[in-house]
């Protein structure tokens, strides 16, 4: 590790002189890396495809679908917009400044580091570099050790392709983080759990270093009584077990009037066979797998000791020791204070939580810390407008889930504890730039009005007074 530290801490400072050149890098400059970062990734496409099937059991379709061509269209885009982003932006002079050009200029953050998860190893470690780079910043690299398929290939990639003094990778555990986290970067790009993000918060603020956070949180689906049932049970499981559950905006837990619970039930249950079950046996063509032992006992802890709280198994629950592999898990009659419905699940298990009224939805989703999405399906307009207005949540889909994560448009990011900051698209470039404020002063005489002495501008005082 003492080895390993050096080599951070050489390439650290590499970094460090090199970022004050990349400032003045041109958008051309910018294009070019990001260019031959999607070849990079194109000419190794199987390569990628197969590291993830490694880690986390995700097929072709789901895996490009997710990771890789998701990875794609944010370099489009950026390629796309990168000139006006890049370009100073206008704003209007106020009254003490009228003869004043005043200009927003978005300038390199400098040094950064991207700690990504193992639940989507690859894009959510890519996506931030393509943000940093098109921002003009140097990046070093940490994917998380438990996809370790996709580390290993990822740090291949990256560290044959990339000069170390713009863009580096780095394999280990949780104490090359500590090490990492002991230097000054510029800003850091985390995403993982609320508990792992407080300890990242506290290590950028002994350098006073800007971080963006991306969390989690036990996100909540709302489904009103004017619901098309059979959409949002289909919409739902697809959301829920894509990666065995293992989203960050996966929903969460399901809020539903008692009045629908059981044609529900049956709704969810026929999507559930219907998308992973072939001859009434688990497709594992179809279907990942927990990443590690120690998440899949988690799972099955959470599981077990919710039925003993009381909670009723009415959809699969059955599990694979052999291959870490949890079915698709339905519970009614969750107590909302087991465990199961503390904290962030992070699996395939979806518990069904009845309501009496809409008021009585919004206050049990109220009671809990703010989620990273907050999904409402119902034909009324004006019904999910009361529930956005009524309630807070990094981002909100209405009438699907999870969707809102690829329109680059959209900031994506979390609220309190899931998160804070946005990325994705012009977001990104903005989470990994400072924005500058330029004012260009066209009259040096006009400010002579506020310099003393002040004796005699009473008068001024008065007329300023009845303008401003």
């Amino acid at each position: 590790m003492q080895e390993m530290q050096v080599k951070i801490k050489e390439i650290f400072e590499l970094q460090r002189a090199h970022s004050l050149v990349l400032r003045n890098s041109s958008v051309k400059d910018r294009k070019e890396k990001l260019k031959k970062l999607k070849i990079l990734i194109q000419e190794n496409e199987e390569l990628i495809f197969e590291a993830l099937q490694k880690d986390l059991r995700k097929c072709e379709f789901e895996a490009a679908l997710t990771e890789v061509y998701f990875v794609y269209a944010e370099i489009d885009f950026a390629l796309k917009h990168l000139a006006s982003w890049m370009k100073p932006r206008r704003v209007a002079a106020s009254f003490s400044n009228i003869l004043t050009k005043n200009r927003i200029y978005y300038e390199p953050k400098g040094i950064s580091l991207i700690i990504s998860p193992w639940n989507y190893p690859f894009q959510l470690l890519i996506a931030p570099l393509i943000s940093a780079i098109a921002a003009g910043n140097t990046a070093i690299l940490k994917p998380s050790e438990l996809s370790s398929a996709t580390a290993q290939l990822v740090t291949k990639l990256i560290n044959n392709h990339f000069e170390s003094k713009e863009v580096a990778c780095f394999e280990g555990d949780a104490s090359l983080s500590e090490a990492l986290l002991q230097l000054p970067f510029d800003h850091i790009f985390f995403t993982g759990s609320p508990k792992i993000g407080k300890i990242v918060m506290t290590a950028a603020a002994q350098h006073l270093s800007s971080v963006t956070l991306e969390l989690g949180g036990k996100s909540p689906v709302i489904i009103a009584e004017d619901a098309n049932l059979e959409k949002a049970a289909e919409k739902i499981v697809w959301g829920k077990f894509m990666n065995a559950g293992q989203t960050c905006i996966a929903p969460d837990y399901v809020l539903i009037s008692q009045n629908q619970e059981v044609e529900f039930l049956r709704l969810i249950s026929e999507k559930i066979d219907k998308f992973y079950f072939k001859n009434q046996l688990l497709d594992r063509s179809s279907y990942g797998k927990i990443i590690s032992e120690a998440h899949y006992n988690r799972l099955k802890n959470l599981r077990d000791q919710a039925i003993v709280d009381g909670a009723v198994l009415v959809k699969g629950g059955a599990n694979s020791d052999a291959d870490h592999t949890f079915e698709p898990t339905i519970l009614t009659k969750v107590p909302l204070s087991s465990s199961l419905m503390q904290e962030e699940i992070f699996g395939p298990i979806l518990p069904i939580i009845t309501y009496s009224s809409m008021p009585e939805a919004i206050n049990l989703v109220n009671q809990r810390a703010k989620p990273l999405a907050l999904y409402i399906f119902s034909k009324s307009n004006t019904l999910a407008e009361t529930v956005i207005r009524q309630t807070s949540a990094g981002g909100t889909c209405v009438n699907d889930v999870v969707l809102h994560i690829s329109n680059p448009n959209l900031p994506f990011g979390g609220i309190g504890n899931s998160g804070t900051g946005s990325c994705h698209g012009f977001y990104g470039f903005k989470a990994f730039s400072h924005e500058r404020g330029i004012m260009f002063q066209s009259n040096p005489d006009f400010n002579k009005l506020a310099y003393p002495p002040y004796e005699n501008k009473k008068g001024l005082l008065k007329w300023l007074k009845k303008i401003l």
